[in-house]
C-alpha cells in the first residue's frame, strides 16, 4: 500500500517498539526518511537493524551523535526522553541538522498505569502525565518550527482518553489531555499544519505484555470486550496512522479517530 510519503521526513517518538516501530516500517517501505526517537539505545539500534534490512540499495542507517555534519540519512535513531523538554529541544536540533526539516510527526511514546485512585502518588502522576501529555506537548513545541506548509502531526491517545476506563484514572486523564491538545493544536496550526489523533483500543504489543505481568486477567479476557472479539495488532493501528498522516488526507485536521474493534460503538 502506498501512502504518498516518498522522500518525506517522518519523526516518530516511541518509534523503537510497538505501534511506533510498526508505523516506522510502513513509512520506510513507502520511501520516507524515518527518524526514530526513544529512551532505549538498545531498542533504537535493534530498530535500525530491522528497518535497514528493508532499505533500498545504497541507503545507510546512521545513529545521531550530534558531533558535526554528516550525510543526510534516510534512517536515524535519536536518544530522547520526551518527558524532558531539554531532550525534545535537543532532538529537534538533530532533526534540523541531519534532515533540515520535518514533514510528519507521530507521537507514539507512551506509558500505561493501572492503579486505584487512592494509591496514586505524585511520582505516579508525573511519570504518566509527563510522558503521555507533557511529551506530546513539548515535542510538538520543539518540532513545529521545522514543519513546513502541508506538515502533518498525528498524536496517539487511547479509547481510555475518550470514555475512561475503570482502574486507570491517571492514564485516562493523560490520554484525554492528548485528545484535547490535538483539537487545540489543529486550530492553532491551521492552515499550515494538520493535526489529528488516533485512539487505539488494546493492542498486542510489548507494552501490553508488561501490563499483563501480574494482572488478574488475560488477553482472552480483554478480547471478550470487543465486538470483533480480538485485540488489535500494531500493524493495524500503524496503517491508520500512516493513512491519516498521508498527504492524500489533506482536508483532514482536528479529527479523533478510534481504532478500537467497535468498543466505542457499544456506548
Amino acid at each position: 500500500m502506498e501512502y504518498g510519503c516518498k522522500d518525506r521526513l517522518v519523526v516518530i517518538s516511541g518509534g523503537t517498539s510497538g505501534i511506533g516501530l510498526a508505523a516506522a516500517r510502513l513509512f520506510y517501505r513507502d520511501g520516507a526518511r524515518v527518524f526514530l526517537l526513544g529512551r532505549s539505545r538498545e531498542r533504537g539500534m535493534a530498530a535500525l537493524t530491522e528497518l535497514s534490512a528493508l532499505a533500498p540499495a545504497g541507503t545507510t542507517p546512521r545513529t545521531a551523535a550530534g558531533d558535526g555534519a554528516a550525510p543526510a540519512p534516510r534512517l536515524l535513531y535519536i536518544h530522547c526522553d520526551v518527558a524532558r523538554r531539554a531532550d525534545c529541544q535537543f532532538a529537534a536540533a538533530l532533526v534540523e541538522a541531519y534532515g533540515g526539516r520535518a514533514d510528519i510527526v507521530v507521537h507514539s511514546a507512551g506509558v500505561y498505569c493501572e492503579q486505584d485512585l487512592l494509591e496514586a502518588t505524585e511520582e505516579d502522576y508525573r511519570a504518566v502525565m509527563d510522558v503521555n501529555a507533557g511529551g506530546t506537548f513539548f515535542l510538538t513545541q520543539a518540532l513545529v518550527p521545522l514543519l513546513g506548509e502541508g506538515g502533518s502531526i498525528v498524536t496517539v491517545a487511547s479509547d481510555a482518553g475518550l470514555a475512561g476506563n475503570r482502574g486507570c484514572a491517571l492514564y485516562s486523564a493523560s490520554k484525554g489531555a492528548v485528545v484535547a491538545l490535538t483539537r487545540s493544536l489543529a486550530l492553532d496550526l491551521a492552515p499550515r499544519i494538520r493535526v489529528n489523533c488516533v485512539c487505539p483500543g488494546d493492542v498486542d504489543t510489548p507494552l501490553l505484555e508488561r501490563q499483563l505481568d501480574g494482572a488478574d486477567y488475560t488477553k482472552a479476557d480483554m478480547a471478550f470486550s470487543y465486538p470483533l472479539e480480538r485485540l488489535a495488532t500494531a500493524d493495524e493501528v500503524a496503517h491508520v496512522i500512516a493513512a491519516v498522516a498521508s498527504p492524500a488526507n489533506s482536508f483532514m485536521t482536528g479529527a479523533i479517530v478510534p481504532v478500537d474493534g467497535g468498543l466505542m460503538a457499544q456506548g
